[in-house]
């Protein structure tokens, strides 16, 4: 009997209309054009505007895409996992929602949160249900309203993150392709750098916390970006010199998209020529668990069956790591 891997097999997204560009963002903070671009790469984000609308909006706008386009029907889903930093409320999962709006009435759900790095660590996740064997169709989700969690008068932030979501299919196959291996890491000590200070269990929400606007992100950017190129590139690695990878057998690299300067240094540590690096940093900004799957929707045209894919990421707690996947079908 062949061994089962966990294949990706269809990709959707969702990005709301609303365009937040950096010459919008120079009417509201001190700031230009020209110091975003040169120190991030951003020059747009999208914004979820509506009121009464979070994840789960998008999250499922994401999943009918995917279910569409793969004209999958939503009760043969076992599973679905929301990765997300921004779940629509406490306690109640944006994921259960989520699939029962979708009609996945015969799968079960849970939300899955680390930081920036959620939707890699889901695909591990998701990768482990399809190759266990109970599972045959797992939905793996990345979605995030990070606006919702952003201080606009503070330049050091709002010129990073937008909104979106992205969806992925996982199923089993026999060919060798789909999930082939992860280096996942994380480090509590990174704790303090970059976090919301109110409205957990240590400090619920009151008054002052929200006169202090600490139900805000906040974040040593300094210490982060240093951490985040280190390790990034570090893992990447890692995951080569595991699989006996050379910087030709690497197909394509499938970065978090958090600062144009991180995903250059992780490729040059990698020795990756600059076309084989996905990017859409310039378009989205920092959608936070929704990069990775909007990489590979925006991409899934270029990706050929048999490429080797590597995917990185870099979030708060600190987590990061890497994940080596082969791409198993042609758009």
């Amino acid at each position: 009997m062949s061994k089962i891997t966990a294949a990706i097999t269809a990709v959707g997204a969702y990005v709301p209309e609303f365009v937040l560009s950096n010459k919008v963002l120079e009417t509201m903070v001190d700031t230009n054009d020209e110091w975003i671009t040169t120190r991030t790469g951003i020059k747009e984000r999208r914004i979820l505007k509506e009121p009464g609308k979070g994840t789960s909006y998008m999250a499922i706008k994401a999943a009918q895409d995917l279910i569409k386009k793969k004209a999958l029907d939503p009760k043969d889903i076992d599973l679905v996992i929301v990765a997300t930093a921004t779940p629509d409320m406490p306690v109640a999962s944006t994921a259960v929602y989520t699939a029962s709006e979708i009609g996945a009435t015969n799968a079960f759900a849970y939300d899955l949160q680390a930081a920036c790095s959620s939707f890699l660590y889901g695909l591990s996740t998701a990768a482990s249900y399809i190759e266990s064997g109970r599972y045959k169709k797992v939905l793996l989700i990345g979605a995030d309203k990070m606006s919702s969690i952003i201080d606009y008068t503070d330049r050091t932030t709002c010129i990073i993150f937008g909104d979106g979501a992205g969806a992925v299919l996982l199923e089993p196959n026999t060919e060798g392709l789909g999930f082939q291996d992860e280096f996942l890491r994380s480090d509590g000590a990174g704790r303090e750098f970059l976090k919301i200070e109110a409205g957990g269990s240590i400090l619920p929400p009151n008054e002052d916390t929200v006169k202090n606007k600490q139900h805000f992100v906040h974040q040593d950017g300094r210490t982060v970006f240093k951490f985040a190129v280190s390790n990034m590139a570090g893992v990447c690695e890692e995951i080569m010199k595991r699989n006996n990878l050379s910087k030709d057998d690497v197909s394509w690299l499938v970065p978090h998209q958090a600062n144009l300067r991180i995903i250059d240094a992780t490729a040059n540590r990698m020795e990756l020529d600059e076309a084989k690096v996905l990017k859409n940093i310039h378009r989205y900004g920092n959608t936070t668990s929704a990069t990775l799957p909007l990489l590979l929707y925006d991409f899934e045209h270029q990706l050929k069956k048999g490429d080797n894919l590597i995917f990185a990421a870099f979030g708060g707690g600190f987590t990061w790591g890497s994940i080596y996947l082969k791409w198993a079908y042609n758009s």
